[in-house]
């Protein structure tokens, strides 16, 4: 029993690597070259973006929110952030 706790000890040591997903990545990237890094509420078909995807983004300090909408406050309104930015960086090479 005691074993299990040490490998468990050892484990929680080791650097915890966050992936962005596909669907994460294309949405940081299109803030890229927007005026002050602005995040798309809606992707090229017109459908809007999934808000686990905007959440899990601000999350993992990718984006924020830039600030409130009054006429649709339930709409969150991002830009990327530099952790964004390196992120997209590594895996979408312009």
């Amino acid at each position: 029993m005691s074993e299990g706790l040490q490998n468990s000890g050892q484990a929680s040591s080791e650097k915890l690597v966050i992936q962005a997903s596909s669907t994460q990545l294309k949405w940081l990237s299109s803030g890229i070259d927007q005026a002050g890094g602005k995040l798309p509420l809606f992707d090229g078909k017109g459908q809007r973006i999934n808000e686990r995807t905007i959440r899990t983004c601000i999350k993992n300090g990718w984006a924020e929110p830039w600030f409130s909408n009054p006429i649709k406050p339930d709409w969150l309104v991002c830009k990327i952030t530099e952790a964004g930015r390196a992120l997209v960086k590594r895996y979408i090479p312009r």
